[in-house]
């Protein structure tokens, strides 16, 4: 796919350009949907002088994708001079794609449209993951999820985006669950497998990488074009934005921020994920005697002791806020976003208690990066799953990096 040149002189809206040569139809075409689904909707003359592509080029393309099913029109704005603009909008019934979260305690089967939009959902607890027990699970769920679209809305399912953790099997000591049977993601295809049992294009993303895909395509508010973004899942995962792209790196498990060593209390290094992630909770509340079982069950209504909380809270801000300052020496990070499978109230707790920890550290020589809650919430890995057929299809992206099968 060709890349996209960004515009530097207006920070708001970088404008990506277009092509009028011929043969470039498809780019063309993923170049104008990203636009609308960036500014929710633009006329004409606004797509033109975005990409810099002559206004009969523009009306060929909006026309087409209008009689795709891809593009509406909204009411016409008059303004002083001329004729009236039309603004165009996507059509939430334009296309719909799966999102397949298989976690390390739980596995959750989306639907999504265009616009991004959960149409239905299904969900499975389990003790740990294994291939025969997803498979199994999004063959009962997929027929039912389908069921749910009218009839002549089906045929326009586009794909299905899977986000996983990366080498499960290597996981087993963290996740409890027997080396035998975690070996067997190994040698499984689950791609090919969901592919066949789909009928349909199979995409595989890192699970946290997929989080924050889901934040740059469908994140609300201001969107930083470079950030680095933290998830609280079973372990903490991350992913990095680049200049307005996701950055997967060569195995596509860039930013994979677990790993990452930190100072723990003792002021021994430790792996972030041993003090950031809600396993680490869970164990703490176990130790309180506490069942930590509702957890993995829903990411609201918690019932946690505020002891055993706020403990946490504070030892996962302190990794986080070293694991930011490492970052930061490496990168010009212009925001930290924080998310997670957790009530919003616990998000913001987090958020706030990570921005004061890093401000306790030395920032001599580095710019302190904006520290903000992420938008889009627990859901994120599926969302972030569905967004890479998505963004494949339908988006100019130089790295919508599933990989297909």
């Amino acid at each position: 796919m060709q890349d996209v040149s960004l515009d530097r002189s207006s920070p708001e809206t970088p404008a990506l350009r277009g092509t009028n040569q011929s043969g470039m139809r498809d780019h063309n075409e993923r170049l104008v949907l990203s636009l609308v689904r960036r500014h929710a909707a633009l006329a004409k003359s606004d797509i033109a002088r975005m990409t810099g592509l002559s206004a009969q080029t523009v009306s060929v393309i909006v026309r087409q994708l209008e009689q795709d099913g891809l593009l509406m029109r909204g009411e016409p704005v008059r303004g002083r001079v001329g004729q009236p603009s039309v603004p165009m909008s996507l059509a939430a019934d334009g296309a719909f794609f799966f999102g397949l979260k298989i976690g390390r305690r739980s596995a959750d089967l989306i639907l999504i449209d265009f616009l991004g939009r959960v149409r239905g959902s299904r969900r499975q607890v389990y003790r740990y993951p294994t291939p025969d027990a997803v498979v199994a699970f999004v063959a009962e769920a997929l027929p039912d999820l389908t069921s749910g679209l009218a009839p002549a809305l089906r045929g326009r399912v586009s794909g299905m985006g899977v986000a996983m953790p990366f080498q499960l099997w290597n996981w087993v000591q963290y996740i409890g669950a027997p080396q035998s049977e975690m070996d067997a993601w190994r040698d499984r295809d689950i791609q090919g497998e969901l592919a066949a049992l789909a009928n349909m294009p199979v995409y595989v993303q890192n699970d946290a990488t997929a989080a924050c895909g889901a934040e740059l395509v469908f994140g609300t508010g201001d969107r930083p074009k470079d950030f680095l973004y933290f998830y609280f899942g079973y372990f903490i995962g991350g992913g990095l934005v680049l200049d307005g792209q996701l950055f997967t790196g060569r195995t596509g498990n860039a930013a994979g921020v677990g790993p990452m060593p930190v100072p723990g209390q003792d002021g021994r290094m430790r792996r972030l994920l041993s003090v950031a992630s809600l396993s680490t909770l869970g164990d703490a509340m176990e130790a309180a005697g506490q069942d930590s079982g509702a957890l993995w069950e829903r990411p609201d209504g918690w019932v946690v002791d505020q002891g055993t909380l706020a403990a946490w809270v504070e030892r996962a801000a302190e990794g986080l806020a070293s694991a930011i300052l490492s970052a930061s020496t490496l990168l010009e990070l212009e925001c930290v976003l924080i998310d997670g499978w957790m009530p919003d109230e616990i998000r913001a707790e987090v958020t706030n208690a990570t921005r004061a920890a890093l401000r306790q550290l030395d920032l001599s020589g580095i710019t302190e990066p904006q520290i903000r809650e992420g938008t889009v919430g627990a859901g994120a890995r599926a969302l972030g799953a569905a967004a890479v057929p998505l963004s494949q299809r339908y988006m100019i992206d130089r790295n919508a990096a599933g990989r297909e099968g």
